[in-house]
């Protein structure tokens, strides 16, 4: 299995950075907790379309959804599942009283985030949204569906060429104190 060039380089880049396995695991919890800190007032901004209330939240998952296909399809359809979850989690939050709801936002929100420094501090590496903010923010939301496939085994073939890839002296992304030969050992 051959992935296109600009998923595989975004896979090494975030592989390489994101090898421990606690670090990993404050991910896939910290991401979507993030994204649920985003999206909780974003549920307030909504219309219907043919009888269907749409919220901001719904529209910024399938925009992202639209982006993701652009590195892989399957990814792809399962995060449009896994953020549409998290839209009707945040309307739901959402519907509470504005002083809980916006407490909620913000603790998911920073929470989030809080976990994301601790990941990296054991990890030992900086955070890439200290480099890169906006891409940091775009992909993280991908990088959990990824890791979710490669924790549960499927895809081997595409998880075994990055790691081929960080194994290759010239692959740019790798940190100091990481060899870069494996996803998260």
């Amino acid at each position: 299995m051959s992935a296109n060039s600009k998923l595989m380089e975004m896979l090494c880049g975030y592989a390489a950075a994101h090898q421990h396995p606690f670090n990993v695991a404050v991910h896939l919890v910290g991401i979507p907790t993030i994204m649920l800190g985003i999206f909780i007032p974003m549920t307030w901004l909504s219309f219907d379309f043919q009888g269907v209330s749409v919220n901001l939240a719904h529209l910024t998952a399938v925009a992202l959804f639209v982006f993701y296909l652009t590195l892989d399809s399957v990814f792809a359809v399962v995060f449009l599942v896994m953020a549409l979850l998290v839209a009707q989690l945040a309307a739901t939050i959402g519907a509470l009283p504005p002083t809980m709801a916006w407490t909620a936002s913000a603790v998911a929100f920073f929470g989030g985030y809080a976990l994301q420094f601790v990941g990296h501090a054991v990890e030992r590496s900086a955070p890439v949204i200290l480099k890169h903010p906006i891409q940091a923010n775009l992909a993280a939301p991908f990088f959990t569906i990824v890791e979710v496939f490669h924790l549960i085994g499927m895809r081997n073939a595409l998880f075994a060429e990055v790691k081929a890839q960080l194994a290759t002296p010239t692959t740019p992304w790798p940190h100091p104190g990481h060899s870069g030969s494996d996803l998260n050992n």
